[in-house]
């Protein structure tokens, strides 16, 4: 940028960059620029090795002519390399496949203000505090655990995203992050890698420790560095950690979306209405949390939505293009921000309820079939029997179905872990094949 002149703002420069777009004679243009401010305190291997803080662009373009679409990334945003940016996706939609149902979002409008300003330097000493907070809790507590790759950060994100066709969506947002990945040596045995994190309005005001489950995590840690096989081969339970309700989850919203609903293997493109899980689940959006911004990628402001109400689908979320790809009613949903309603029993009732099985914290089912069938490993877990958790487990496979898992939930814990992103319970699901 010239010297004395003022910052360019996401706003200016996206309105510079559509306008090039529209010149340059693309049929529709969409263009998202945001500017984030990020400052962080890492570890590794136990010590602080990083405290920084940095800024960073990011611009996205998505361009359609005669029925074509192609799009693109850069974080180069002077006025030199946008104009080169641009001159670059009309090559490259020339070459794209003619597709009638692409289309971009029209006369969408939303503003959305989260998070505080603070006091100059008050972010970075917050989030030093709370890895300090952190170190000094792993030394105390869990001194078996190495913290292999950890951080606290703090983002503040500015962004807006323009159409040819009106939308025009401005988000200004500010969250704190922490973070923890690592495992747990002793006697010359280490435990599997685990993770957790998540993000919150603020690190003050409770232990770091006390957030995202992180305690819960390196305390297993520890206790995972011994392990015991399952057994031999039986059908069991499982509780599942809200780590592991993350993965069941996954593949349900997968189903529900583009990729499946388009190639027709989605087991759930005709259940809208329909009972289709454990009446003991809720569904429903977050996409107010630390760390979300309630806009989808195709430029559609995210309204609240229930995806689940006592188990019964209340819709299917297909884009724009998976709409008018399929002929299904549009539902946009964000890349996260996800929360399932909590139970009425404790998280021990649920532990309790089980003869013989695991308490799981990573779900490992690689890539289930097309009906939901899967085996996978299950991993930093527990066996339990007789309702009290035992040794950790080592060479544990499970093999079921994930629709199936969904329908038979037996109980749901009134504890949820709030990872900003989501706010999940655990979860006991009955009729799984251990081996």
């Amino acid at each position: 940028m010239t010297a004395g002149t003022p910052d360019p703002t996401p706003e200016t420069l996206a309105e510079q960059t559509l306008s090039l777009m529209k010149a340059q004679g693309f049929d529709e243009a969409q263009v998202s620029l945001s500017h984030s401010r990020r400052s962080e305190v890492c570890v590794a291997h136990n010590e602080p090795s990083l405290l920084r803080s940095n800024e960073s662009w990011k611009l996205q373009l998505v361009g359609l002519l005669d029925g074509r679409r192609a799009a693109t990334e850069a974080s180069d945003i002077d006025a030199e390399a946008l104009q080169s940016t641009v001159q670059d996706l009309w090559q490259s939609v020339a070459s794209a496949p003619q597709d009638a149902a692409n289309a971009l979002s029209r006369g969408q409008h939303a503003r959305t203000l989260r998070g505080q300003p603070a006091a100059q330097g008050a972010e970075l000493a917050e989030i030093a505090g709370a890895m300090s907070e952190l170190l000094a809790w792993r030394s105390a507590h869990t001194p078996t655990v190495m913290l292999e790759d950890s951080l606290a950060a703090h983002t503040h994100v500015q962004a807006c995203t323009l159409t040819s066709g009106g939308s025009a969506l401005h988000a200004d947002a500010r969250w704190f992050e922490a973070m923890v990945f690592g495992l747990a040596r002793e006697d010359g045995h280490s435990s599997s890698f685990n993770y957790a994190g998540g993000a919150c309005d603020s690190l003050l005001g409770m232990p770091v420790v006390e957030r995202f489950d992180i305690q819960g995590l390196m305390r297993d840690l520890t206790r995972q560095v011994h392990t015991q096989p399952p057994g031999g081969r039986f059908v069991g339970s499982v509780v599942l950690t809200p780590r592991a309700v993350e993965s069941l989850l996954g593949w349900l919203l997968g189903q529900l979306s583009d990729a499946a609903l388009i190639d027709g293997s989605s087991v759930y493109r005709d259940s809208v209405g329909q009972q289709v899980t454990s009446p003991l689940l809720s569904l429903r959006s977050r996409f107010e949390g630390p760390g979300v911004l309630p806009f989808s990628a195709d430029a559609f402001y995210t309204p609240p939505i229930t995806i689940l109400a006592d188990g019964r689908l209340q819709c299917l979320t297909p884009s724009l293009y998976g709409s008018r790809k399929t002929g299904l009613p549009h539902v946009p949903v964000g890349g996260e921000g996800w929360l399932l309603d909590a139970g009425t029993a404790p998280r021990q009732a649920l532990l309790e309820g089980v003869a013989r099985g695991a308490l799981v914290d990573r779900l490992s089912m690689g890539r289930p079939a097309a009906n939901g069938d899967f085996s996978g490993v299950i991993k930093n877990s527990f066996a339990i029997e007789g309702g009290q958790v035992g040794p950790a487990l080592s060479e544990t496979m499970i093999s079921g179905n994930v629709a199936q898992m969904l329908r038979d939930v037996q109980a749901v814990s009134r504890e949820r872990v709030d990872m900003g992103g989501s706010l999940l319970p655990w979860l006991r699901v009955d009729g799984l094949h251990f081996s």
